[in-house]
């Protein structure tokens, strides 16, 4: 195990022991300490620790009783960030059944692989999903829909600044399938004893699939404690702090970061449904926002804002996420507003959120980080299995408390998605990356997103860090594209700055490319775009841009 990363090290411990308690204890234990203490602001309206906690305990009282949810059982939460996600999340927990967080953005034959895949039987969604969910009564093993309107939880706000799905008022079924949510807390039923342990299985988030079908990730209690106190001591929380939280909740970022860690913590939540940039300014301003757990793509487009000033920020504690490389020149223009340096982090669904962090006190720009809280992360060469050494790049491996127990049903990946080193079995990522002499990680790229031009390795990921130097990229896309000679070239998607639109050509960007790159490396492509296509958890869809110029070569070719 590496320990060159200890010298940079925060004035913690380096290890933390995991609670043998439920994840449902932790709001359990906030409620009894700081029962009148606001626990979620909602667009005007809030809860306090004490509403949550009985809203929590009678809506599990409900799916017991009245749903016949069992310990074990899989429920599917299907929703936009909201108090009746965190309700719903923590009622699944208190039932003792399964919580199975899944994009809200997907489509019914889309959502049917989960529902099969699972096995569910119920469901809390969004009252805006209900024509994507309800089909699947008749075609699945679901048949209880919980189904929630936003507007019964918001106060007096601008109409302007409210989402259409968060304003709109409650609609009306009459479906013995359907449970209306506002009703099912009025009759105040009471949760039995369920018997949950720190072991039993806790949340079920899938992987995305882009490299096949999507896989459940089975994390218990345990593996989600881990994360919780790792996040908390290390941003150095308090239960007066207040956490912006931006990042869909069914996404393992935003559930740890912005839900999970404040919860524990006792501290404030400011949920947005919806991204916007403004909406996101007057919130940290007026509600003195301390901590907002965010990705690249969403801080770019916050900072784009004309409107941002210092004064809004002042109350910024920490600032801090992942995704894509976040260009140095924003960066700079973040810590002049706010004396605050984005502190980068790495983790996946397989690991419920981080393995690394920055040291807040001393992050290195693009950079995954050091390994976190009892993580023991190696870098291996993926053809050999063999360790490599500083600056090498291999696959990024790692051992520690909060690696799932394993994908669901599904024992033949299980086995190739673990090695044994050391005597200690260490999940292999799929990340190419490699570490420096202090012990920070940085990431190359994924395994499968490599480009082969040429002969030559090129990883995406490097190539997009370069072009983030050019003062008019405000945010760019490297893919490969078919290439008779070469095999695949390289092209780069670039959204430019606003002041430069008109004023710098593809040409001028490639040629700049060419003189900052070696040969093999630079884009010999580029184009312009407005957008990218975009995941609902703020991750550029890499794949869906290169499959649309492989189609495109298709189509010219048989042309």
């Amino acid at each position: 195990m590496q320990t060159k990363h200890y010298e940079f090290w925060p004035k913690l411990t380096k290890s933390l022991t995991v609670p043998e308690t439920s994840i449902y204890d932790n709001l359990r234990v906030s409620a009894t300490r700081y029962p009148e203490h606001e626990a979620i602001y909602y667009y005007g309206a809030g809860l306090t620790y004490r509403e949550l906690l009985e809203q929590v305990d009678v809506l599990a009282g409900y799916m017991q009783l009245y749903m016949q949810v069992e310990k074990g059982d899989k429920v599917l939460l299907l929703m936009q960030n909201s108090p009746q996600f965190i309700i719903g999340y923590y009622s699944i927990l208190r039932a003792g059944a399964v919580v199975v967080p899944i994009n809200p953005m997907l489509k019914t034959e889309e959502l049917e692989f989960y529902v099969k895949d699972g096995g569910i039987e119920h469901a809390i969604i969004g009252q805006e999903l209900m024509d994507v969910v309800h089909p699947l009564v008749d075609t699945t093993t679901l048949h209880n829909i919980v189904v929630a309107a936003y507007s019964d939880y918001i106060g007096n706000m601008n109409e302007e600044r409210l989402p259409v799905e968060v304003s709109a008022p409650r609609n009306v079924y009459e479906d013995d399938t359907v449970h209306i949510w506002a009703e099912a807390l009025a009759l105040k039923a009471q949760p039995k004893d369920s018997g949950v342990h720190a072991d039993d299985l806790a949340v079920l988030p899938y992987t995305s699939g882009t490299t096949g079908l999507p896989k459940g990730c089975m994390h218990t209690n345990r593996t989600v404690q881990a994360n919780i106190l790792g996040a908390y001591y290390w941003s150095r929380a308090t239960m007066n702090s207040r956490s912006l939280a931006t990042l869909p909740y069914f996404h393992v970022t935003g559930m740890v970061h912005s839900m999970h860690m404040p919860i524990f913590s006792g501290n404030k939540v400011v949920i947005m449904t919806r991204w916007d940039r403004e909406t996101a300014r007057q919130l940290i301003r007026d509600q003195q926002c301390t901590h907002w757990v965010t990705i690249s793509t969403m801080l770019v487009d916050f900072l784009a804002n004309p409107e941002v000033k210092a004064e809004d920020l002042s109350s910024l504690d920490a600032i801090s996420g992942g995704g894509a490389a976040f260009p140095k020149a924003l960066g700079e223009k973040l810590y002049k507003l706010t004396g605050l340096e984005f502190v980068e982090g790495y983790g996946l669904s397989e690991t419920i959120a981080q393995t690394h962090f920055n040291p807040p006190d001393r992050p290195k720009m693009q950079c995954l980080g050091i390994p976190s809280f009892d993580v023991d992360a190696r870098i291996i060469d993926p053809a050999t299995m063999e360790e490599v050494g500083t600056d090498e790049i291999g696959e990024i491996v790692v051992n520690g408390p909060q690696v799932m127990i394993g994908y669901y049903n599904r024992a033949e990946e299980n086995e190739s998605a673990f090695i044994e080193i050391d005597g200690k079995s260490f999940f292999r990522t799929g990340d190419i990356g490699r570490f420096d002499e202090e012990g920070y990680f940085f990431i190359v790229d994924r395994l499968k997103r490599m480009i082969n031009a040429s002969g030559y390795n090129v990883w995406p990921t490097e190539v997009e860090s370069a072009l983030y130097d050019h003062p008019a990229v405000q945010q760019a896309c490297v893919v490969g594209v078919p290439d008779p000679r070469k095999g695949e070239n390289i092209k780069a998607f670039v959204i430019l700055n606003d002041n430069a639109k008109g004023e710098v050509t593809e040409e001028e960007i490639v040629a700049w490319s060419k003189e900052k790159m070696a040969a093999y490396k630079y884009p010999r492509i580029v184009e312009f775009i407005e957008a990218f296509p975009m995941t609902n958890s703020g991750k550029i869809l890499w794949r869906k841009l290169q499959e649309e110029e492989r189609e495109k070569m298709n189509i010219d070719q048989k042309s």
